[in-house]
């Protein structure tokens, strides 16, 4: 089973009108999290598991991505003097 990896400018590039930049890149993030997570599952099943780990391990780096899009809460927060 063949897997292509998309680097995040050409998931940039795939912008919905509806949708902010930011929400349209972790939604396909999130849909390619759950892509890899069945492909890993399917590579489990056939008893690869090198490439199931691999797999899984791709899939966590997209959910890692897509987390920190968007505002960072930290960095609105002013501390106290």
């Amino acid at each position: 089973m063949s897997v292509f990896m998309t680097s995040t400018s050409s998931i940039a590039t795939l912008t919905s009108p509806k949708l902010s930049q930011g929400e349209d890149v972790r939604q396909q993030l999130g849909d390619r999290a759950s892509s890899l997570n069945l492909q890993a599952r399917l590579a489990a099943e056939r008893g690869d598991f090198e490439e199931s780990a691999r797999l899984i391990l791709a899939a966590l780096d997209c959910e890692r991505r897509a987390g920190g899009l968007g505002p960072q809460v930290l960095q609105l927060i002013k501390p106290r003097a």
